[in-house]
């Protein structure tokens, strides 16, 4: 429908990239879908989304003058697609899902997020091209053409709009999926001989996870891949979200580090019975110091304690008294006797 040249804008100086469409007088609606790229990609300015500069006619021709990516699409060569590992294809999602948050912020739904429509430039930057057939999130036209036929590329399609239902931020989200699916694995989650059969995987068939496939990467990544191929819209993260987790480097699936253990003191066994217990060291009597000779005096003799005394006489007198009265019981019994 188009063709792209590299030029240079005389006026700033600079190399640009001008697309010319290409056929639209046969086309009116192809020309409408032209014109709003020109106007939906003129409001996005992020980093990751090709900037649009300009818009017009030429010799009969529309043209859209665009920011010049020096790099390839991630589509790669018809019957050899990308393969990149794990690494790169988080940050191509960190990117990619960054460019399709800036668009939703503004109301824009891309509705055909594809290899593509993915540019990396020489610096491994990725940046989102090709909003021509984008609408805005209010538009009631979002869903289908004018003659009835889904706007987008099958591979990629989210559900709902197989289903027929309007675009929305989470079926961009959906695609996207569906491209990171394919950068890893070398294959799109769903293919069929027939259009209608490949609606119906993506409607019903849930995809294949890629590490039974046969994919070298982290449980974490892959659960997470496998969140934005969920049917149901709403179970489908955020693009922001997206593009915070993979910046994150949580994909990596790197455990947490353990906290220090603090060193226990190993118990001692106890001896057993009947062991002696190991005695304490015998250290040799230490002799009094020499006392100096003026201490040398005589030492006043010890009175002793009066109580001492007593309890020491105590039995004394005991064994007295008893030999008396013994000695009157004997003499008391004799005079009876002899009288």
């Amino acid at each position: 429908m188009g063709e792209v040249w590299r030029a240079t804008d005389e006026v700033l100086g600079r190399d640009v990239a001008v697309k010319l469409m290409l056929g639209h007088e046969h086309d009116p609606s192809a020309a409408e879908r032209f014109r709003m790229e020109a106007q939906t990609a003129a409001r996005l300015s992020h980093p990751h989304v090709v900037g649009v500069f300009d818009f017009g006619t030429w010799d009969g021709k529309l043209y859209l003058v665009m920011e010049l990516v020096s790099g390839d699409s991630l589509a790669g060569d018809r019957g050899r697609p990308v393969v990149l590992g794990a690494e790169q294809v988080a940050t191509v999602a960190a990117h990619a899902a960054a460019g399709l948050a800036a668009a939703h912020r503004q109301g824009v739904v891309h509705r055909d997020i594809k290899p593509g429509n993915l540019l990396m430039d020489a610096d491994g930057t990725v940046k989102l091209a090709d909003f021509g057939i984008a609408r805005f999130v209010d538009d009631p036209s979002a869903g289908l053409t004018t003659t009835g036929q889904i706007v987008g590329t099958g591979l990629y399609l989210a559900p709902e709009r197989a289903l027929g239902q309007p675009a929305s931020p989470a079926s961009d989200v959906y695609s996207l999926g569906c491209v990171l699916y394919q950068l890893l694995t070398g294959q799109p989650p769903f293919r069929a001989d027939t259009a209608t059969a490949l609606l119906y995987q993506h409607i019903d068939t849930p995809p294949t996870p890629p590490r039974q496939l046969g994919v070298p990467m982290p449980a974490a990544f892959e659960a997470y891949l496998l969140s934005l191929l969920a049917k149901q819209p709403e179970q489908r993260p955020s693009a922001q979200a997206i593009a915070d987790w993979f910046a994150s480097g949580s994909w990596r699936d790197q455990p947490m580090p353990l906290p220090q253990a603090v060193p226990q003191p190993v118990p001692q066994p106890a001896p057993p019975a009947g062991a002696y217990a190991p005695r304490a060291p015998i250290t040799a009597p230490v002799a009094p110091a020499p006392q100096p000779r003026a201490s040398r005096r005589a030492v006043p003799p010890v009175t002793e304690n009066p109580l001492a005394a007593i309890s020491r006489r105590r039995p004394r007198r005991t064994a007295a008294v008893a030999g008396a009265v013994a000695f009157v019981v004997f003499l008391l019994i004799g005079m009876a006797w002899l009288s």
